[in-house]
């Protein structure tokens, strides 16, 4: 087998996402044939080298696993929680592999989430330049008009930054309970992001659901299930 970089190894093996193994590295946290490895260009030949993170040995996955999640609202993203809080992974403990989530819901947010044991799917379908778009479902106090998606659509400014280019559509207004549901499409997706341009516009989110990941939906998965993705689907995120 041809060596490959160690961080790659790291999330190829389900071990964390490459951006977090390659914090472990500079660390100190990962050996190499029992040497402490810190070097970020290291290479690796899986077949031969003995590779330990955090005092465990880690092998190469043989078998890449793609998982779509209806996540419920009060799970967290998240491999373990230091607060004990559920975590998605509790919800797939059917599936034998070490799943990772692929980017994060918060915990007050429901809807589609990926989870997978491929670092290089995670970092590819995570890395801003593929601007691969998330759609949301919003309900907000308040009453939206053109204006507020015009504002929404073109940018609005949140903590230190503007938002990026948005799809806004307005699903519907009942003027009687204040209320107002749209139909957000970014592909950024920075923390909390969608919420924050509600707030910027004086429209305070009450709750969010994430309807769509790329092209692929969770319209007909029920809250709290998951299905794997087919071929054809994971393609289509890597295209």
């Amino acid at each position: 087998m041809e060596e490959i970089r160690l961080q790659k190894f790291l999330s190829n093996s389900g071990v964390c996402s490459r951006r977090n193994a390659e914090n472990l590295i500079i660390e100190g946290k990962v050996r190499v044939n029992g040497k402490v490895v810190t070097e970020l260009g290291t290479k690796v030949n899986p077949e031969k080298d003995e590779i330990v993170c955090n005092g465990e040995k880690v092998k190469l996955e043989k078998k890449f696993v793609y998982v779509l999640l209806n996540k419920p609202i009060g799970y967290v993203t998240t491999v373990k929680d230091q607060f004990g809080r559920p975590t998605v992974l509790d919800l797939v403990k059917d599936v034998d592999a070490k799943l990772l989530p692929v980017g994060r819901l918060d915990m007050y947010t429901s809807g589609a989430i990926i989870l997978t044991n491929d670092g290089d799917f995670i970092f590819k379908v995570t890395h801003p330049k593929n601007e691969i778009n998330k759609t949301y479902n919003a309900t907000v106090r308040g009453i939206v008009d053109k204006n507020d998606v015009e504002k929404l659509e073109n940018g609005v400014e949140i903590d230190d930054y503007v938002s990026g280019n948005a799809i806004v559509k307005i699903l519907k207004v009942d003027e009687k309970k204040n209320i107002s549901r749209l139909q957000i499409t970014i592909h950024e997706g920075k923390n909390r992001e969608v919420r924050k341009m509600c707030s910027a516009i004086g429209k305070n989110v009450i709750a969010l659901h994430r309807a769509k990941i790329g092209n692929i939906g969770v319209k007909d998965l029920n809250i709290g299930n998951w299905r794997f993705l087919s071929d054809t689907e994971v393609k289509s995120f890597l295209k």
